[in-house]
């Protein structure tokens, strides 16, 4: 691993470093975090993200005692949460238990049953929807995703891999991409990708879409182009995943809840889609003088065939 051993391997939005989460985003980080924490740290983010009020009402200690571990173990999960300390943590819970008290709406995901009537179904896979998106957008680096941007609207060429779901989300990014005059290329072949990573440069933009984040055809190629100087970013549930070792910026999604009747690979594609959507807006914005005319052309190429 080169470019100064990944910046010291850590990845982005974690750790110490950066500005901490806003209240409305810690429950967000909480249910993204959550999986890739130790089993006693998922006590303390699962205390926190259920009762912010009281937790926010104890010292480092009492959260200890409270979910069996230690204040050590406290301190690592604000850290990892993204707050300085504690003492951070405990101001975004007050801000956020002050904001469940106005009236917003709990953050509950409810299960979808066998039996559901088909109305419930709908209203059920609507709020979830909305959470995975809401959950999504609070939790965004935002720098993260300008640097992106910056980099694909300056690339010679942009080339996007993911498997499976994450593969539909990479035919959509390059369709939009191709559409506003940039060359781009969408690779579920992992024998294909990695021939076409050997290509890339400086200059050009490698973009891996993997919600697990250790998804191997999709972090192989990524590693070739990056270790070949290409710019590269990942879009990942998983912000401390194996595929961020080779990702010079990494765009974070939700991490939803898998259950038997909707497999996490669905509400996965939803946040997904969301920062893809994201970063293409950014460089229509970045690129528009351009891009406008490329998407009027577009447009105009294919009216014909909506015309009745």
């Amino acid at each position: 691993m080169t470019r100064a051993l990944k910046e010291t391997f850590s990845p982005s939005g974690g750790g110490t470093g950066g500005t901490a989460p806003a209240p409305a985003a810690l429950a967000a980080k909480v249910r993204t975090l959550a999986p890739s924490m130790t089993r006693s740290m998922q006590r303390v983010a699962e205390a926190v993200a259920s009762d912010p009020a009281g937790c926010a009402a104890l010292t480092v200690t009492g959260l200890a005692e409270l979910t069996g571990t230690s204040e050590a173990t406290v301190v690592r999960t604000a850290r990892l949460l993204g707050y300085p300390g504690y003492r951070d943590l405990r101001l975004a819970l007050a801000g956020l238990a002050a904001q469940q008290q106005s009236g917003r709406a709990p953050s509950i995901t409810t299960d979808i049953a066998v039996d559901d009537p088909i109305a419930d179904v709908v209203a059920k896979l609507a709020y979830d929807e909305q959470q995975t998106l809401a959950d999504t957008a609070a939790a965004l680096d935002t720098a993260q995703l300008g640097a992106a941007v910056a980099a694909a609207a300056a690339a010679r060429r942009i080339d996007v891999y993911g498997i499976g779901a994450s593969g539909l989300v990479a035919q959509d990014l390059t369709q939009k991409l191709l559409r506003i005059g940039l060359i781009a290329h969408a690779h579920s072949d992992p024998h294909l990708a990695v021939t076409n990573a050997v290509q890339l440069r400086a200059g050009d933009v490698a973009i891996a879409i993997t919600h697990s984040g250790s998804t191997g055809d999709v972090i192989e190629p990524l590693r070739v182009a990056f270790e070949h100087g290409a710019t590269t970013v990942a879009v990942t549930g998983r912000p401390d995943s194996p595929v961020t070792q080779y990702a010079d910026h990494v765009l974070t999604t939700s991490t939803a809840r898998e259950t038997e009747l909707r497999p996490a690979a669905m509400s996965s594609r939803t946040s997904q889609l969301l920062v893809v959507d994201c970063l293409f807006v950014g460089v229509m914005q970045r690129t528009y003088d351009t891009a406008a005319p490329a998407l009027a052309a577009s447009y105009e190429a294919l009216a014909h065939r909506h015309r009745r």
